[in-house]
């Protein structure tokens, strides 16, 4: 298929905006639902911890908020391509240091606001090339079946690590990394059904064959890494700062789906070097910056 399909990047980048403020606020509440109920987990209190859960209202309305996220990244990757919309999501972690200071009614350090300033530098930068060199066009049915099997990949790496890691304390971090990587194929899996779709109706409709098999495939496969990324999520709040997982989210989801977008997708099939080092340098910057951010936060504990 050769055809192009319709690209809006300022509507997309907005959807994402709104996506991260969704996130950031979803993940504080998220989090404090999760450590309410530790506690009084840590304290004898009877019932099952996804009950209470349930029944805890902040943790509810983050799940909500979290359930309008991934609408919005969905829209936005309906009018972008994908490595334009999704390192948008490291404002999240901005969101989440400025909702944090209010909450607390401290202001935010000097350290702080230059750790803010310096990730939106980045990103600001990283999306700018972007948006000028990506390029939106059909997913093959190649494409998607190595998706698929990149993901299936992955399945397999983690059932490993859990298996021989039964036994051993699981380091706090590495509930973060594998909910940002999860996060990462629900997004990139969500973009190949939307282009997919499109591309079938502009040819004349759904039909019932092969590559519509696939795209049901890939539909699956979001449902499987989607609930993975909520579970692994959920680990991590139980023993890691709302501002380290929102900071993990939205360094690895960006990394990994961005080497996605460009490496299967073929996003930047186009691109001059000079925007490959652009784009390297924009994103060293940005990850920096949330690094610095994450330090300086630990500082105020």
């Amino acid at each position: 298929m050769t055809l192009e399909l319709e690209s809006a990047p300022l509507i997309g980048i907005a959807l994402a905006v709104g996506s991260a403020a969704a996130l950031a606020v979803g993940n504080l509440l998220q989090a404090r639902g999760v450590r309410a109920i530790e506690a009084d987990a840590a304290q004898g209190e009877d019932g099952s911890k996804a009950v209470n859960l349930l029944r805890n209202h902040f943790w509810l309305i983050g799940t909500l908020l979290l359930g309008i996220t991934v609408l919005l990244q969905m829209g936005s990757l309906t009018f972008a391509p994908l490595m334009v919309v999704q390192p948008v999501g490291v404002v999240a972690l901005v969101f989440t240091a400025l909702l944090t200071a209010l909450f607390t009614k401290r202001a935010p350090s000097h350290q702080v606001v230059r750790a803010i300033a310096i990730c939106v530098l980045g990103v600001a930068g990283f999306v700018t090339v972007a948006a000028m060199v990506s390029t939106q066009h059909a997913i093959t049915d190649v494409q998607l079946v190595a998706v698929l099997i990149v993901l299936s990949t992955l399945l397999v790496m983690t059932a490993v690590v859990w298996f021989l890691g039964r036994s051993r304390r699981t380091p706090p971090v590495i509930w973060v990394l594998l909910g940002g990587v999860y996060s990462a194929f629900v997004a990139t899996l969500g973009k190949t059904v939307i282009l997919r779709v499109q591309s079938a109706l502009h040819s004349g409709g759904l039909k019932w064959d092969v590559a519509n098999l696939l795209t049901i495939g890939c539909i699956l496969g979001i449902a499987v890494a989607g609930g993975l990324s909520v579970y692994f999520v959920q680990r991590a709040h139980a023993f890691n700062r709302p501002e380290v997982v929102v900071a993990g989210l939205t360094v690895v989801d960006p990394a990994v789906a961005v080497v996605l977008g460009i490496a299967i997708l073929g996003e930047a099939s186009g691109a001059a070097p000079w925007a490959f080092l652009t784009l390297s340098a924009a994103g060293a910057v940005a990850i920096g910056g949330v690094f610095a951010l994450s330090r300086a936060e630990s500082r105020t504990e």
